[in-house]
């Protein structure tokens, strides 16, 4: 997810209230979960669910409602819908009638999925770290190639010659070491690192 997002529906009376975030850290989801539980305050129940890259960490809780019924259809739709780095919280205020088992889990999956709709939903690359040595007289030739790549680049560092890291697409890495090594007639130093997701607008 790229940005905040928040959705309603009523149901029998029932205000089902979601509201998304990206996160990147446990901290944070419990920090914009505990926002929401002063902001509504009143309200029966506060539901979430939240999925983090940072330790393969899930969590989710019904807060007070059946078991079952509320965290768990919002984590499945977060993992249907393929997504990580993000906390859904969906709060309830009880309309007097009763939904039932069924009626709890699909108002909870629904409201969960509008307010994921509501937000910017961001794919994430799978890259691959290059660091790139050259001198001053081929670091022009250098750019020009990296331009004609999906890539995310670091600040160049200037010394007696110029270093620079790139984060390249996994799929695309081999053909951008080809690529430079022809461009520069192999006097480049290149060398891969880690792998890391990256989010490429």
């Amino acid at each position: 997810m790229k940005k905040y997002g928040e959705a309603e529906i009523v149901i029998k009376r029932s205000r089902f209230i979601a509201s998304v975030k990206p996160v990147k850290k446990e901290e944070e989801a419990l920090d914009f979960l505990n926002d929401l539980k002063q902001k509504y305050w009143d309200a029966r129940h506060n539901v979430y669910a939240y999925i983090l890259r940072e330790n393969n960490t899930m969590r989710y809780s019904d807060d007070g409602e059946p078991a079952g019924t509320g965290g768990v259809p919002v984590l499945d739709m977060l993992k249907k819908e393929g997504l990580t780095d993000i906390i859904v919280v969906v709060t309830r205020y009880f309309g007097g009638v009763l939904l039932g088992t069924g009626g709890l889990v699909h108002a909870y999956s629904s409201s969960a999925r509008a307010g994921v709709e509501e937000a910017v939903r961001l794919e994430m690359v799978k890259c691959k770290s290059l660091t790139i040595n050259c001198d001053y007289t081929l670091w022009g030739k250098v750019q020009n190639e990296l331009m004609s790549f999906s890539i995310k680049m670091l600040p160049p560092e200037y010394t007696d010659s110029v270093s620079v890291m790139v984060y390249v697409p996994v799929e695309d890495a081999d053909r951008l070491e080809k690529t430079l090594i022809e461009a520069t007639n192999a006097k480049i130093y290149l060398s891969f690192g880690c792998e890391d997701f990256f989010a490429f607008d």
